[in-house]
């Protein structure tokens, strides 16, 4: 795209008004002058004087001034003839810059027809980088932004925005040769708005940044940002190992938010850290915060993947968010979506023009997506046709870079992808093991987890071996079993033999390679409900709704794997997740008790008075199962000893035991260090009695020793040494 002004030497124009005066002496009887602007968003300028019969013409610029014979910034001077250029610019005979420039004309035999070209000439970005990208002054150069976008079958591209009053082919920008166009505009910084305005043969195109890191909206204009400058606060701080990470999966818009108002945002959700501290979580799951269409929504169709919703407080409220949890010891994961983008408000769909057209799988004729996405049935998902294209290279890289961008730039602690059975399609294995091997590579002490909820160890094997290299991931093997054994309403119907199964499972031999958990986003909704709401539909703060619920959070924290709780499990909450109901945070005091008794749970699961440590190993011992009465036991250990050996009783049927046995590893003393029928948890549990108890050298389960217990109905006991 180059821009051509055109004028006669004496002619009138905005660009150039040409002036001729008597020349007081001799020495200014042969120049001619006349002012021209270069504004902060031309990147080059050709200056072309045409010779219309007068061979006698020479070309002079000079900045700020006139130029004379003497005082001059570039000079066209050709024996012979009046062609003559001067070019403005990186690539030329002055560099550029904004101000007031003067053209002079010598023309020794007196002014004849010359002609003169103003052309704006598209220059390359001095600066590396993808995107907009503020540089600083240097070289005597003001700072600026730089300009970089991918559109390799465009014609031509340009920026535009408020730095050229958005007019659409005034900052053309320069080819490189290998698909991307870049600019350099100066004296422009953070805050500035702007587009692409691409040609494609006869149309006309206006695109966000696909890189844009802030937006106005889903389908306004991109904005010049970076997160370089914000002031971190220096706490001590370090990402939570994975044996003692306990996760609370939260969604921005609904977490603390008022019925009918606007949504939820980053700083709402700051004013309830102190909560989620005092519960003893110390890692957050954010569902997806990338921009998406409207401000209300679960975030699972991103319009922006590096930009953050702006609805929710945009980047600076996520960088602020992320620097008040780890204040608190608290990390943050975010929730990214690359199995398929939007569908809608999808500002790279057919980007710079280019598209195939072909037929769907069901042989429907269709326009695919362009550059960004297969142009096959391959781009064919649940959510629509928009599956990225995971084997060109640039779209690869695209998804690599967010990852990293959030990693590095927002000090995110990991993330979890969502159904990447949906991204190993084509090269997107490849893709997902070469994200996980920068990650470790860079960050080894930072988590990648998968939803694959397809039971592939795969999913969590080493890349080396031609595994995915994630390092856990959502367990279907934990949450269908547990919860079938929850919610089933006879007692009689729970499966026991199921549940021991569901407490083995594991992949590749690791316990932490897997997250456990019986509420869910996915699980409290989609056709299902809160757990209590699934016991008792309608009447979810109903004796069997609460000992039931909390029976299954005693199983999540008890389990081997990496435990993970839904916003609101702990408050009791009811129905199903939806993303215009916000929590009721009243419940934090009508279930007050209910709310302790999950944090008793995770202080026992990280062991914070060095009692049940464990809980925090690996091992597993289900010692006993009784399927007629509804009672299960397990020994959990991470060295053995005193301080580590846990025992854990279950009992899944609405009954009371006055006195039941089960086998110990160890004789001694046991103490009952929690019990979920304690009345202090809620005022209808029984209070039965559970006391610490001496192991008797009775074998029984396999042991040496053993313990006699008395223990509620819908009870979870567990004791240690």
């Amino acid at each position: 795209m180059i821009k051509v002004l055109t004028t006669a030497l004496l002619a009138t124009s905005p660009c150039l008004a040409a002036q001729q005066t008597a020349p007081p002496l001799k020495e200014r009887m042969d120049m001619l002058t006349a002012p021209i602007q270069i504004a902060d968003y031309t990147p080059q300028l050709r200056i072309e004087m045409l010779d219309g019969g007068d061979p006698s013409g020479d070309l002079y610029v000079r900045r700020g001034a006139k130029p004379t014979l003497k005082e001059y910034d570039a000079s066209s001077v050709t024996p012979g003839t009046s062609n003559e250029a001067i070019v403005i610019g990186p690539g030329g005979d002055t560099p550029i810059a904004t101000d007031t420039w003067w053209i002079g004309i010598h023309a020794p035999a007196g002014f004849g027809g010359f002609t003169l070209n103003l052309i704006t000439e598209p220059a390359p970005s001095e600066h590396e980088g993808l995107g907009s990208r503020t540089f600083p002054a240097g070289r005597g150069k003001p700072p600026g932004v730089s300009f970089r976008v991918w559109a390799p079958f465009a014609d031509d591209v340009a920026v535009t925005g408020d730095f050229n009053g958005w007019t659409s082919d005034t900052a053309p920008m320069f080819n490189e040769g290998n698909g991307y166009w870049s600019i350099d505009v100066r004296n422009v910084g953070e805050g500035t708005q702007y587009q692409y305005v691409m040609t494609n043969g006869d149309d006309t195109l206006w695109r966000p940044d696909a890189r844009a890191k802030a937006v106005t909206n889903s389908i306004g204009n991109s904005i010049v940002y970076s997160p370089e400058d914000f002031d971190w606060t220096d706490s001590p701080y370090s990402t939570p190992g994975w044996n003692d990470m306990v996760l609370y999966e939260l969604h921005i818009g609904t977490f603390n938010d008022e019925a009918g108002g606007a949504v939820g945002t980053f700083a709402s959700a700051i004013e309830r850290l102190d909560q989620i501290q005092e519960l003893g979580v110390n890692a957050i799951l954010l569902m997806p915060v990338n921009e998406f269409a409207g401000p209300t929504s679960w975030g699972y169709n991103p319009a922006h993947i590096f930009a953050v919703e702006e609805a929710y407080g945009g980047a600076e409220g996520l960088l602020e968010f992320v620097d008040q949890a780890h204040q608190r010891g608290i990390a943050v994961l975010m929730d990214v979506v690359h199995n398929h983008w939007g569908p809608s408000d999808l500002g790279v769909w057919q980007y710079d023009g280019w598209f195939e057209s072909g037929l769907t799988s069901e042989g429907t004729e269709i326009d695919w997506g362009g550059i960004y996405f297969y142009n096959s049935p391959l781009a064919e998902t649940e959510w629509g046709n928009t599956r990225p294209d995971y084997g060109r290279p640039e779209v690869r890289s695209y998804i690599r870079d967010s990852a990293m961008y959030f990693l590095n730039d927002f000090r995110i602690d990991g993330f979890r992808f969502d159904s990447v059975s949906n991204i190993d399609v084509d090269q997107g294995w490849s893709l997902l093991q070469w994200i996980n091997d920068e990650i470790n590579a860079t960050q080894p002490w930072k988590i990648n987890i998968a939803e694959d909820l397809k039971n592939n160890a795969w999913v969590t094997k080493p890349t080396w071996e031609g595994g995915a290299g994630f390092d856990s991931q959502w367990d279907a093997q934990f949450v269908h079993p547990v919860r079938g054994a929850l919610i089933t309403p006879n007692d009689n119907d729970r499966n026991m033999w199921a549940l021991r199964d569901a407490l083995y499972a594991n992949y590749n031999g690791q316990a932490f390679q897997r997250v456990i958990y019986t509420e869910s986003h996915d699980e409290v909704a989609n056709g299902s409900a809160r757990v209590p709401e699934e016991i008792s539909p309608g009447d979810a703060d109903s004796w069997f709704a609460k000992k039931r619920s909390t029976l299954g959070g005693a199983l999540v924290m008890t389990a081997p794997g990496i435990p993970m709780i839904f916003q609101g499990q702990e408050l009791l909450e009811d129905e199903y997740f939806q993303d215009t109901d916000p929590l009721d945070w009243d419940k934090a005091e009508t279930f007050a008790g209910i709310r302790n008794l999950y944090a008793d749970l995770i202080k026992l699961r990280r062991d914070w008075n060095g009692e049940t440590g464990g809980l925090k190993g690996p091992n597993l011992n289900v010692h006993h199962i009784n399927d007629w009465d509804k009672v299960i036991a397990y020994h959990r250990w991470d060295q053995g000893g005193p301080g580590d050996d846990v025992v854990v009783l279950a009992n899944l049927r609405d009954q009371t035991w006055g006195s039941y046995r089960i086998g110990v590893p160890r004789d001694g003393l046991w103490r009952v260090r929690f019990n979920s029928d304690w009345n202090g948890y809620d005022a209808s549990f029984a209070n039965t009695t559970t006391n610490d108890v001496q192991a008797e050298p009775i074998p029984w389960d396999g042991m040496a020793y053993s313990i006699d217990l008395s223990f509620g109905p819908y009870t979870c006991v567990i004791l240690s040494q």
